[in-house]
């Protein structure tokens, strides 16, 4: 090919960037073995996406697992791993998978060290990515674009994920004050409870004048039916 590996490099960052899938795997089919079997990020990220979205989860492993990919792709890299195991315990369980399915595939399958620079995370953010989000929520439960700007380069999250964070944070700190105030509303004022509980002693005290009526009007037709001459107290 002409230009050799710094064309095929840019190749693959353009279609990369376009999201043109289909095309990306063309182009990857086009190159020689001699081409693919180079030691390039470009062509292995690109021969891993389309490993990705061809479903073919063994190549897409094996690719993150042979070379240490430097840290700025770790992060699309470990959601390739992570999707890539998720979707295809889908394949063979034939269902969707819930969030204790895909935490005990975490377990199971760990980042390799390719594309994990050995810090802890949760749910693919980083330890000291959530303080910083933490820190911020705890100033300011909206943040601007300004500051989302700052967080975004500080934590080396993306926008949307920091903006989808202030958003869960935000429902998951209104939820139990929902349940609360939902509670609160259900539970009858004292007044209301002292009106329901006099409405109770009503309907008691009618009742058992209904019933000793009732007993009265019986023991008046039994002494109907009495002899005129038995004593009767």
């Amino acid at each position: 090919m002409v230009g050799g590996l710094p064309i095929v490099q840019c190749m693959c960052e353009a279609l990369n960037k376009r999201g043109d899938v289909e095309r990306l795997a063309t182009f990857l089919w086009s190159l020689p073995e001699s081409e693919l079997a180079r030691e390039s990020e470009s062509l292995l990220r690109a021969q891993a996406i389309v490993a990705f979205h061809k479903n073919s989860y063994r190549h897409l492993y094996k690719i993150l697992e042979s070379h240490s990919f430097h840290p700025r792709w770790h992060t699309d890299l470990q959601t390739l791993w992570l999707e890539g195991h998720y979707a295809e315990a889908e394949q063979i369980r034939k269902r969707k998978l819930g969030p204790v399915d895909r935490y005990r595939l975490r377990k199971k399958f760990p980042l390799p060290k390719t594309i994990w620079d050995g810090e802890e995370t949760v749910y693919c953010f980083k330890e000291k990515s959530r303080n910083a989000l933490k820190e911020c929520y705890a100033r300011n439960h909206y943040p601007t674009p300004d500051e989302k700007k700052e967080l975004s380069e500080r934590t080396g999250l993306t926008l949307v994920q920091v903006s989808n964070w202030f958003k869960n944070r935000r429902q998951r700190d209104r939820t139990p004050q929902a349940n609360s105030d939902m509670m609160l509303s259900s539970v009858p004022s004292m007044g209301h409870q002292s009106n329901i509980l006099s409405g109770h002693h009503q309907d008691a005290m009618e009742l058992a004048a209904i019933q000793t009526a009732k007993m009265f009007e019986s023991a008046c037709n039994i002494t109907s039916y009495l002899p005129s001459n038995y004593p009767v107290t």
